[in-house]
């Protein structure tokens, strides 16, 4: 059985250390395109409806995401033109746009709460597709 030092200097070895700032990182840039993307629906919803602003401010949010974690979480990664690279971030995503839109539409249709209060979707559709969406960004979009 391993020491308990062992176990934390593996945690904590320079990779893992790494990867997590990267994390941290890129949930920074996740929380500041939330605040766009809710953003986004209230100020289009009367306009769009739920579902129509839904998908702007999904677009809008990921675009800013994409040039956020372009510069900082993921600076000097990935090449190509960037107008490619932008592409190959809402392709990736694309995962995360259904768990994130899926959990968002169908909060809004069952939950009169969220209907009313669609920031609350908005939340829980983002942390739905967290995961998949820096896995997905970190291994196809900024390698």
């Amino acid at each position: 059985m391993q020491s308990m030092d062992a176990l934390l200097d593996r945690l904590a070895s320079p990779p893992r250390q790494a990867l997590l700032a990267q994390f941290l990182r890129f949930g920074v840039v996740g929380g500041l395109g939330f605040i766009v993307d809710t953003a986004t629906v209230y100020a289009t919803k009367a306009w769009l409806g739920l579902y129509g602003a839904g998908v702007l401010a999904f677009l809008v949010a990921a675009s800013a995401n994409w040039a956020l974690n372009r510069a900082w979480t993921f600076r000097g990664l990935g090449g190509g033109p960037r107008h490619r690279q932008w592409a190959r971030f809402l392709a990736a995503n694309a995962v995360g746009f259904v768990l994130n839109r899926g959990c968002y539409a169908i909060l809004v249709t069952v939950s009169p709460l969220c209907a009313d209060n669609p920031v609350l979707a908005v939340a829980a559709g983002a942390i739905a597709g967290l995961f998949s969406n820096f896995t997905l960004s970190r291994r196809l979009v900024f390698r």
